[in-house]
């Protein structure tokens, strides 16, 4: 099979360090020739355009830049044809770096002790252990459960949950409707890691921020969302915040992105704020493994990494 051609579409940053790095096996073009241009084969994207891929008539593969592909079902021109997540080493351990780091921080209490820096003040406030604190992980995928196996190695208890059961040693596994609130109510640290579809859009709002333990060594609850942004209600959060509800949180993404200047988000003194960062998109890492994929596609071999069409993720 002749290598077929590559469309990179994307509307959130500049392309040319993928094409850069995609061309130097095949043949990259930023727009089709028309409409209906019969010589693209695959599609490499990020917020395409709507209906540009509608009607490619020999797309065979689209694969996302991302970990999130909600906005490949978000398009109304999307053709039916295989639908390739990104799953890589590096990506995966940007994840958990971000995940480790922000329980760390919030269970050996950084939001305390820069308040006190800044007041110059010398005080030691007691501290629980690992062991203490049960850190629950929404989303049993390749990276919640890379996180969870670290935060195991560091003594926490770990929760999951995950739409079917996921079963994985060390860890508390619920699944489905019947095991979301015991899940929560098991929970001091809840950490997000959810695809974005159309029945998990919103789900971190306030009925759910509620249910979470907060009689706890934490001195209360605390939400961790490096998922998507429209997981979340951030006037939910805002109100769990301001009513005791939570305690802290660490946000790296937001139900709009840039993260407006006018959010109240940005100056809450227990909001900690990533730009959308928890977990880069490396071209260097990533366009091989899409590479290496295509040839495989060509040899008549299976994809991997393949989106369930049905669930969108």
């Amino acid at each position: 099979m002749e290598k077929g051609r590559i469309l990179l579409a994307t509307t959130s940053f500049q392309p040319q360090r993928w094409r850069e790095l995609l061309s130097a096996e095949r043949e990259v073009v930023l727009e089709p020739d028309g409409a209906s241009d019969p010589s693209i084969t695959y599609a490499v994207v990020w917020k395409q355009r709507p209906n540009l891929l509608a009607s490619l008539p020999n797309l065979r593969v689209i694969f996302s830049i991302g970990a999130g592909v909600d906005h490949i079902f978000a398009d109304p021109g999307r053709p039916d044809v295989p639908v390739v997540k990104v799953v890589a080493d590096n990506l995966t351990q940007y994840m958990t770096e971000y995940v480790v780091w922000r329980v760390l921080d919030h269970h050996r209490q950084g939001v305390l002790f820069r308040a006190q820096q800044q007041k110059k003040a010398w005080r030691d406030p007691p501290q629980r252990p690992a062991s203490d604190i049960s850190v629950g992980i929404m989303g049993l995928g390749t990276l919640g459960r890379a996180a969870a196996k670290v935060l195991l190695s560091l003594g926490f208890a770990i929760n999951g949950w995950s739409r079917t059961e996921r079963p994985m040693p060390g860890v508390s596994t619920y699944a489905g409707d019947a095991g979301l609130i015991p899940f929560l109510n098991a929970t001091d640290i809840l950490v997000v890691l959810l695809p974005l579809t159309p029945r998990t859009q919103g789900i971190v709002n306030y009925s759910l921020l509620k249910e979470l333990r907060r009689r706890n060594g934490l001195g209360g609850a605390v939400l961790i969302n490096a998922g998507r942004g429209r997981l979340q209600k951030d006037a939910d959060i805002l109100r769990a915040l301001e009513d005791g509800t939570l305690k802290e949180a660490s946000l790296d993404v937001f139900e709009v992105e840039p993260l407006p200047k006018t959010s109240r988000l940005w100056g809450h003194p227990k909001i900690f704020i990533t730009p959308h960062s928890a977990a880069t998109s490396d071209p260097a890492h990533l366009a091989p493994i899409m590479l290496r994929q295509m040839d495989a596609y060509e040899r008549g071999e299976a994809l991997e990494n393949l989106v369930d069409l049905k669930a969108g993720y």
